[in-house]
């Protein structure tokens, strides 16, 4: 599967920009209620109150609202309330918006060690990097192609 995110395939890399959600949601099934609670911080930062309001019934909404400030957290019974598949729609729409939120999740993953052991939490966080990788790769060629306009010279 980590073959498709360096595909030039486009029909590659939808398979796995759909994975990725996907692996997501099981990453949250098995994780731990503290750790479920810092992934949807994490997927809830970049979304406002309106874009919540169509996802998952709106339980996000919910949250974030209960929450007030900008910088919340989530407490551990509305953890309990989050399904495993309202985190895959939540990754989805955030995929969407910040392509980057939901690759920073990597970071997070990686410092847990009850999520180190799981398997879908080792292939989510190569597929994070790869995906983060490409996309740098991607923005220096970008500037290396377009260089910076040159002031023109006074002549003598």
């Amino acid at each position: 599967m980590n073959a498709m995110i360096d595909s030039p395939d486009p029909i590659d890399r939808q398979a796995a920009e759909q994975a990725i959600p996907a692996l997501i949601g099981q990453v949250y099934e098995c994780a731990p209620p503290a750790e479920r609670g810092r992934m949807l911080e994490q997927l809830l930062q970049p979304l406002g109150v309106l874009s919540l309001v169509a996802i998952a019934h709106g339980i996000f909404a919910g949250i974030r609202l209960r929450s007030g400030a900008r910088d919340f957290h989530i407490r551990l019974d509305e953890v309990t309330r989050v399904q495993a598949s309202d985190v895959v729609a939540l990754a989805q729409h955030v995929q969407q918006v910040s392509v980057e939120a939901v690759d920073n999740l990597a970071q997070l993953l990686s410092a847990s060690p009850s999520l180190a052991a799981s398997a879908a939490t080792a292939l989510l966080v190569a597929m994070l990097v790869k995906r983060r990788r490409a996309r740098q790769a991607h923005t220096a060629m970008q500037d290396d192609e377009d260089p910076a306009p040159v002031a023109p010279r006074d002549r003598p």
